[in-house]
């Protein structure tokens, strides 16, 4: 087919159906940030693409490097050392040529967070697990600037996942990270993103969680369905469709344990059910300190 010239509505042709030509031209026109290239964050990128998303504003300040190529998209012989920004910037190009690319290649900060988000329809959260600074600055701008945002983790093989909406819950309120050090944050990020907590039982290698280093396992499974849901996610709040649950509504999806359940935390992490969660959550983590289970040496 050399010599084709590229046409916007032959090549999403294939949505039609799930959504009409009306609302594909609406997706044209949106504007997504995503925060973070990596695991999650370059699978958003390019299944928004090709869901039809005409511009996208993304930040990364990272290479690829070997250690990626077990799950990241982009993740290549050919682009070890090369930026993440720029090889899915020319990846989303391949898809679409007309699409509307603005490269943070220094990562998201306070110093760049307005611009960041100027124009923006939806952010969608890809930032490092560990990234609690700059993930509750950003969140918090969204929610003064009235933008929804997705934040999808890959937990175990699956997705936990939360929407935070304009006017409602914000992610400060739901997490209650304020005067926390960073492991209580880890603990109140994770049980709050999963408080029914589906991916235990089946890891099989505990001594590869390592708080001190910010590392843990990852699964391309996870990332993939985690960019799936956000996909479905995105299209119904951009699109004004029925069937968002913004937060302390939640859901987490398991594929290994064939399981979905949609979770409710009134108050977030100051629910009961969670603060007794995250009480036996650090006695845990404390026993398997003790007992080695969990190298967090420094």
């Amino acid at each position: 087919m050399a010599g084709r010239q590229f046409a916007y509505d032959e090549a999403f042709s294939r949505n039609i159906g799930w959504v009409t030509e009306a609302e594909q031209g609406l997706l044209r026109g949106k504007r997504i940030a995503i925060a973070g290239m990596g695991g999650v964050g370059g699978s958003h990128l390019l299944t928004l693409a090709r869901l039809g998303i005409g511009a996208f504003n993304i930040a990364d300040f990272d290479t690829f490097d070997l250690v990626n190529f077990n799950r990241q998209a982009g993740a290549l012989v050919s682009t070890l050392g090369l930026p993440k920004v720029d090889v899915l910037s020319t990846m989303v190009w391949d898809i679409n040529p007309e699409c509307d690319l603005r490269q943070f290649p220094q990562g998201v900060s306070v110093d760049n967070l307005d611009d960041f988000l100027r124009g923006v329809d939806l952010y969608v959260d890809a930032l490092d697990f560990f990234a609690f600074e700059a993930r509750r600055e950003v969140f918090a701008a969204c929610h003064r600037l009235g933008i929804p945002a997705v934040t999808a983790a890959p937990l175990g093989i699956g997705a936990a996942v939360l929407v935070f909406l304009p006017g409602r819950m914000s992610f400060e309120e739901y997490f209650c990270f304020e005067g926390c050090d960073e492991e209580e944050m880890a603990m109140r990020f994770l049980l709050g993103l999963s408080p029914a907590m589906l991916q235990l039982g089946y890891l099989a290698d505990p001594t590869r969680v390592n708080l001190a280093e910010r590392r843990g396992p990852s699964t391309v499974a996870a990332c993939q369905l985690c960019a799936g849901v956000t996909a479905t996610e995105a299209l119904k709040i951009l699109l004004g469709r029925d069937g968002v649950r913004a937060a302390p509504h939640g859901y987490q999806f398991d594929a290994y344990r064939n399981r979905l359940v949609r979770t409710w935390r009134p108050g977030g992490n100051r629910n009961p059910i969670q603060r007794i969660a995250l009480w036996i959550a650090r006695r845990q983590l404390n026993r398997m300190r003790t007992n080695g289970a969990i190298d967090d040496r420094s």
